[in-house]
């Protein structure tokens, strides 16, 4: 058939972590980005589950392999091999619950303290749909965005609303850094363009991710 590529046919493949309180959705933006699914009755698992989906950006097969705390954030037991290699990230909180905003600091530190400062980071406000329960004003969360050079985005696992969107603006903004470092080695004349499937490593582009702009809606 054309133009059919095999699921382990990929250009590259980044690993993306969901972080943020237990309860907030996290499980289910995964489920919905990856297989368009939502259970309401989802329930808290002790362990960590990964799921994966492929996207393609300027006829380059991306492949996001994403990794979910399923239920350890409850326990604090979140190990540095959780983040290890990861090159995006997903800081989730609650629209409905305030003390998830606030705590959205503390994982945003967690992770910079396990990862490569320049990361790529999402915050994302989930459960969007419950507009009449929300009790973390929007300005607040741009706020908070921009103040820590993170993008920023309202979705609903339930409705479907943005969680594509999300994800993919996460890993597009990956692909664009390694991109430009893929040119800019070649015009140096330094062959370090990844071999297929090698995961990478985004460095020294914090200015890249200021000039990009931290909030999206």
């Amino acid at each position: 058939m054309a133009g059919y590529r095999a699921e382990d046919d990929y250009d590259y493949l980044f690993k993306l972590v969901l972080i943020g309180d237990s309860g907030v959705g996290k499980s289910n933006l995964l489920s919905r980005f990856t297989r368009n699914e939502f259970n309401l009755e989802s329930k808290s698992t002790i362990g960590v589950e990964f799921a994966t989906r492929s996207i393609t950006v300027d006829a380059k097969v991306l492949k996001a392999q994403i990794w979910d705390t399923a239920g350890q954030e409850r326990y604090r037991a979140i190990t540095s091999a959780y983040y290890r290699g990861a090159v995006g990230a997903l800081l989730v909180y609650d629209v409905t619950r305030h003390a998830t905003f606030e705590n959205a600091a503390r994982w945003l530190k967690e992770l910079r303290n396990h990862t490569d400062p320049n990361i790529v980071v999402m915050l994302i406000g989930n459960k969007s749909d419950l507009r009449h329960l929300v009790a973390v004003p929007t300005e607040d969360c741009k706020a908070f965005a921009e103040k820590e050079s993170l993008y920023f985005m309202e979705t609903s696992a339930l409705e479907a609303t943005n969680v594509d969107n999300a994800f993919q603006e996460v890993l597009t903004h990956i692909y664009r850094i390694v991109s430009k470092k893929a040119v800019e080695a070649a015009d140096d004349a330094v062959p370090t363009v990844p071999s297929k499937g090698e995961r990478i490593n985004v460095k020294d582009d914090a200015s890249t991710l200021k000039k990009l702009g931290c909030c999206s809606s």
